[in-house]
């Protein structure tokens, strides 16, 4: 029989703010993430907006000094500076620890990223360019690996269950929880730290995506950027961070006294087997994943209350989900509101996936769902559809499904509900 899973701890670095705290209060306020890139010269690049996770020692900021050495920081990339960060959030939030050795052989982690060390890679190449190969840093490789964003939160929690990572390009988050869950309804471990990071904000990253034709080039206006489902949008904008969370099996959590947040009931994936970069229009793929998550879930269409929408703000992508999601609601719509936090955020990339599982449990706990920004003109196909534009809705939330889909036609859903004992 496979065991019951729950979310027992919360962390997020986000373009909002430093902590979730911050990143949850200014995103149900309307605020947005989205400005001129700070972190690197865009002056040569057709793209100059971001959602830069905002860095410093003023409160609601991100001071990595809390977290890491100033030798430490310089041993490993952003990406990892943000997964360990949210991840030490996490746990805090969940009074957890592994203090026996039972404990930390029982306690894993797994936390996904789309590029890893982006920056690390471009300034390495620009060293050996310029330089020489005598100059690149020894650290190079275990800084920008994507398996080492879980490999430093193994080492500095001692846990020595799963020690896993996923590379599903905007997936990887939401593939990273789902799979965490399997592994704790299996009995591979006890507690999982499970999410996604990423750092991929500098002139080879907005140069690559820009290229492809992928991103906004609203650059007078950042704020107003990010639009999903608006017939305005003309591409997503980059952001940055780290949504993790601690997963438990149920027991395991009650027995230690744990606050429970919400219940992993619903995980699907699927491929589309169509394009590198595109969706089919129907967003078939998309429809499979959240089909076979709500089947795992024993659920009908009618039970899912509040969808985070993967919601990218490409013309494609926003209408093939809204497509497939009408499909996997049966038509049934007016129970429902589907938001995009990208509207205030930017696109995380493989982090995506983890901040928006985070805010899909926040919603359930809050009992409110997170508004879609720049929401002025909607899809024509949109209409009789809640989209929660520009304002935070209070609302019954007893299940929240969240959406991620990727490169490569990689798709993921996650569904959690109110936690019922």
């Amino acid at each position: 029989m496979l065991r019951r899973v729950v979310v027992t701890g919360l962390g997020a670095v986000s373009p909002l703010g430093g902590n979730l705290k911050t990143t949850w209060d200014r995103l149900i306020s309307g605020h947005s993430g989205i400005g001129k890139v700070q972190r690197c010269d865009t002056t040569d690049l057709p793209v100059s907006i971001g959602g830069e996770v905002p860095m410093g020692e003023e409160p609601g900021q991100l001071n990595v000094d809390d977290y890491l050495s100033g030798k430490e920081q310089r041993k490993v990339d952003t990406f990892i500076h943000f997964a360990i960060a949210a991840s030490d959030q996490a746990l805090a939030d969940s009074g957890y620890k592994a203090e026996t050795e039972e404990q930390q052989d029982r306690s894993g982690v797994m936390v996904g990223s789309g590029i890893g060390g982006l920056p690390g890679i471009y300034d390495a190449s620009i060293t050996l360019k310029e330089r020489g190969a005598r100059r690149v840093s020894p650290f190079f490789i275990p800084s920008t690996l994507v398996n080492l964003a879980s490999g430093n939160i193994s080492i500095r929690n001692q846990f020595r269950g799963p020690n896993h990572a996923t590379v599903t390009a905007c997936s990887a988050g939401a593939h990273a929880i789902g799979d965490a869950a399997r592994m704790i309804a299996f009995g591979d471990a006890d507690v999982m730290l499970a999410g996604g990071a990423e750092s991929a904000i500098c002139p080879i990253g907005i140069a690559g995506f820009a290229a492809a034709r992928a991103l906004s080039t609203r650059n007078d206006e950042p704020e107003k950027a990010s639009r999903p489902w608006d017939i305005h949008r003309d591409g997503f904008v980059m952001g940055e961070g780290s949504g993790v969370m601690v997963l438990e099996d149920l027991e395991h959590a009650k027995k230690r006294g744990a606050k429970i947040y919400a219940e992993v009931v619903g995980y699907g994936l699927s491929g589309d087997a169509h394009h590198v970069t595109s969706p089919p229009d129907d967003a078939h793929g998309a429809y499979r994943a959240m089909k076979m998550a709500r089947e795992r879930a024993g659920l009908n269409p009618e039970d899912i209350d509040y969808i985070n929408a993967h919601g990218t703000s490409t013309p494609a992508g926003d209408l093939g989900e809204l497509r497939a999601i009408k499909r996997f609601l049966d038509g049934k719509t007016d129970h429902v509101s589907i938001s995009s936090t990208k509207s205030a955020i930017g696109h995380l990339l493989g982090a995506a996936g983890g901040i928006e599982a985070v805010f899909s449990v926040k919603a359930i706990e809050n009992q409110i769902a997170p508004p879609t920004l720049n929401l002025d003109e909607p899809e024509p196909e949109s209409e009789g559809i809640d989209l929660v534009p520009h304002k935070a809705k209070e609302r019954k939330i007893t299940y929240a499904m969240s959406n991620s889909f990727g490169f490569g036609g990689t798709n993921s859903s996650l569904i959690f509900k109110k936690f019922e004992s």
